[in-house]
């Protein structure tokens, strides 16, 4: 029976790189052109990490001549940054932009999974890539960082994925997640060795710009500023998207402790490691992948919208594992994050719903949320050997 043009589109719409690659780039171009006509603050805020690294003035103090809020990131940033802030703003932000997107980009095309699942990946999460473009947010590159340090481990590259590691955790914390893991490490003493060396690196590589003193301050008013950050996030509408800002906003009790929903959700996280017998497994070890990108997110009070292009990289990545038929309920809950978690900052979804109920209560988060605890439980009744659909 001859294809009908509409399933020969269908078909060389998920087996084609270009097209995965038009939507990924061309919706994060469409976010470019609209950063070039405004100013990007946060650009603003991450070009001048670089200048106040090098004339030694504090990283985290308020510049309102220059930009509005502060910056949150660690002193290695201002090196990552320094090539992009030498360059007129326009053309800064157009290579960040691109820079972001295309590590990301090159992360996913790491995995061990089929072509057309990359694809996928691609597919569902071009409008999450979107809102991190339109903020010329880093959060693309951290996502791209966590994933290269589960995929160097998987190539037995401690080195590198050591580094990987190391360098999220010195800029945003985030990294720190990639030790999640740690358990699938064949050379465990190499890869310590590894996470030692790299730290020792770059934490001294800012005081070649700088001074030793000036640094090894920063990293005292790093620690203050995430704290103060922390206290404030509860306050607002654009932080706070996660789990926690849920339970606070929805139940009005802004001062309820993080700890009170962290502990519980690392023990959740933790158990997904007491079936061993799977560690062998390629699909297990994704699973906890996708879970580390989900949890990394929605249990962080510093989560805002761009943030969760982190979180999407997990979600597109458990859907993908899916042996078929997917079941209606992963169709509803994929359906949800996209309709809830991706599109409800966007134009594309009713302004009512979205100023009176998504963003007041940090629904965005809710959708990734019942997806991670799926993904909690299908590690927990994953039998090794069983048949995956995620084959080279």
């Amino acid at each position: 029976m001859t294809a009908t043009p509409k399933l020969k589109f269908t078909q060389s719409l998920l087996t084609e790189k270009k097209w995965a690659f038009i939507c990924w780039f061309g919706l994060s171009a469409v976010a470019l052109i609209k950063v070039l006509v405004q100013q990007s603050n946060n650009y603003l805020i991450y070009k001048n990490t670089f200048f106040n690294l090098i004339q030694q003035q504090n990283l985290f103090a308020q510049y309102p001549n220059l930009y509005a809020d502060s910056n949150h990131y660690g002193p290695i940033f201002g090196i990552l940054i320094a090539p992009f802030a030498l360059l007129p703003d326009s053309l800064g932000i157009a290579l960040w932009v691109i820079l972001n997107a295309s590590i990301l980009l090159y992360s996913v095309y790491q995995l061990n999974i089929s072509q057309q699942h990359k694809l996928i990946i691609c597919f569902i999460c071009a409008h999450e890539l979107m809102t991190a473009s339109y903020a010329t947010q880093f959060n693309p590159t951290m996502a791209a960082l966590i994933i290269l340090s589960f995929t160097c481990i998987e190539k037995r590259k401690e080195p590198w994925a050591a580094f990987c590691i190391v360098l999220g955790t010195f800029i945003k914390l985030y990294g720190v997640v990639g030790l999640a893991f740690f358990f699938f490490v064949k050379n465990k003493p190499k890869f310590i060795l590894w996470l030692a060396i790299g730290a020792l690196l770059l934490f001294t590589l800012p005081m070649l710009f700088s001074s030793p003193q000036f640094v090894v301050q920063t990293y005292k008013d790093w620690y203050f500023s995430l704290i103060e950050k922390d206290s404030l996030n509860a306050t607002s509408t654009m932080q706070d998207i996660s789990v926690m800002g849920m339970i606070r906003r929805i139940f009005k009790i802004p001062q309820l402790s993080n700890s009170i929903v962290l502990l519980p959700a690392i023990a959740l996280f933790a158990s997904t490691y007491l079936n061993i017998k799977s560690y062998k497994e390629l699909h297990f070890r994704l699973l906890i992948l996708a879970s580390t990108l989900l949890f990394t997110v929605i249990f962080s009070s510093g989560s805002e919208s761009p943030t969760y292009i982190i979180a999407f990289i997990g979600l597109a990545l458990w859907f993908i594992l899916q042996t078929k038929p997917i079941t209606s309920f992963n169709w509803l809950l994929l359906i949800l994050a996209i309709v809830i978690s991706s599109l409800s900052p966007s134009d594309l979804f009713p302004k009512y719903i979205q100023i009176n109920y998504i963003k007041p209560y940090s629904l965005k988060a809710l959708p990734c949320f019942l997806i991670w605890l799926k993904i909690i439980y299908e590690t927990w009744v994953y039998k090794p050997h069983k048949i995956s659909n995620i084959a080279v």
